[in-house]
């Protein structure tokens, strides 16, 4: 059944520009495409290899003695134990593989992210032209990501990487931007005052104090870095996304649910891992603040309106002056 329109409104083929712009990228950058994916590629098998090579118990002990030193006794404990739970359910091969694809996409995304973000800081121009961007980047649905990724790199590893970077790019540059724009500007203008340079007033004075924020945003990137990964699943990545593709395709629940359980375990260290290191950055942030002088006390203020020296300038031996005893005392009795 079709519709009565009382205005013709014509089609933009939009759907159709697109799909000719990504074919002229695949006819004319394909040799750019096979590098990248190469980089790329090689970098992801590099780290999984890395985290595959020890015993899975000694690494699941190496993650928990560094959130000792990060967080604690009990947040190492029960990180401990829940490692030990995906080795138990045979989902810690998957978890490396997925934990491989995050570093590597919050790598790049964070180096993208924050010289992006002071950029913006700093030149209100760059922030009204980021500011639309970030926002389609952000509300695009995650689906929708793979389909122009999968046409530049084919499938595998490497479309879910780009596919996770680009979708976990935006939280942060605008918590960068937020960051150096929240630093107080008495302080930056002390900074000017002393001679400080553009770059030293940047790299001394606006990044360490806005750190705590912008370690806030490497920790929504990591998040969404994991919540991409496995949805990645569906373009061939491996790791606990592929598990879950399998367990839906193969209506598999006891599967699905294993691999839902070490995304979940190993969201929660990677969280709490970040947030004690923004937390550590916030006591070296509250060395930097500035310190006013203290007003004098009303003792001392006194003390020079009489030009410190006389009976009256509060003698230290705590006697009386003569001046100052009373008047029927002087009269004698």
């Amino acid at each position: 059944m079709t519709s009565l329109s009382l205005i013709d409104v014509p089609k933009i083929p939009v759907g159709d520009a697109l799909q000719d712009f990504f074919d002229w990228l695949t006819a004319h950058g394909g040799g750019f495409f096979d590098s990248v994916s190469n980089v790329v590629g090689s970098a992801v098998d590099g780290i999984v290899n890395l985290l595959e090579a020890p015993d899975p118990v000694v690494l699941a002990l190496v993650f928990a003695l560094t959130g000792w030193l990060l967080k604690g006794w009990r947040f190492a404990g029960v990180a401990l134990l829940g490692l030990l739970l995906v080795i138990s359910m045979g989902q810690w091969e998957a978890a490396m593989q997925t934990l491989g694809l995050v570093l590597v996409s919050t790598l790049v995304a964070v180096v993208i992210a924050i010289p992006t973000g002071v950029l913006a800081a700093r030149k209100r121009w760059a922030s009204a032209a980021l500011r639309p961007v970030m926002d389609l980047m952000q509300t695009m649905p995650a689906f929708v990501w793979l389909v122009p990724v999968v046409t530049l790199f084919s499938i595998g590893v490497v479309p879910a990487v780009i596919a996770t970077i680009i979708f976990a790019l935006p939280p942060g540059v605008r918590l960068t931007e937020l960051g150096i724009r929240n630093v107080d500007e008495e302080v930056v203008e002390a900074a000017h005052a002393f001679g400080s340079t553009p770059r030293q007033t940047l790299f001394g004075v606006q990044l360490p104090l806005a750190l705590p924020t912008i370690m806030a945003g490497v920790n929504q990137v990591i998040m969404m870095s994991l919540s991409m990964a496995v949805i990645s699943g569906l373009v061939g990545a491996e790791g606990l996304g592929g598990q879950v593709t399998t367990a839906i395709s193969t209506l598999n629940l006891g599967l699905g649910f294993e691999a839902g359980i070490s995304v979940v375990i190993l969201a929660i260290y990677l969280d709490r891992v970040t947030a004690a290191i923004s937390q550590g950055n916030g006591g070296r942030r509250r060395g930097l603040r500035i310190r006013r002088p203290r007003p004098p006390a009303p003792e001392q203020e006194d003390h020079e309106e009489h030009g410190g020296s006389g009976p009256e300038a509060s003698p230290l031996d705590g006697s009386t002056p003569a001046d100052s005893t009373p008047a029927l005392q002087r009269s004698g009795t």
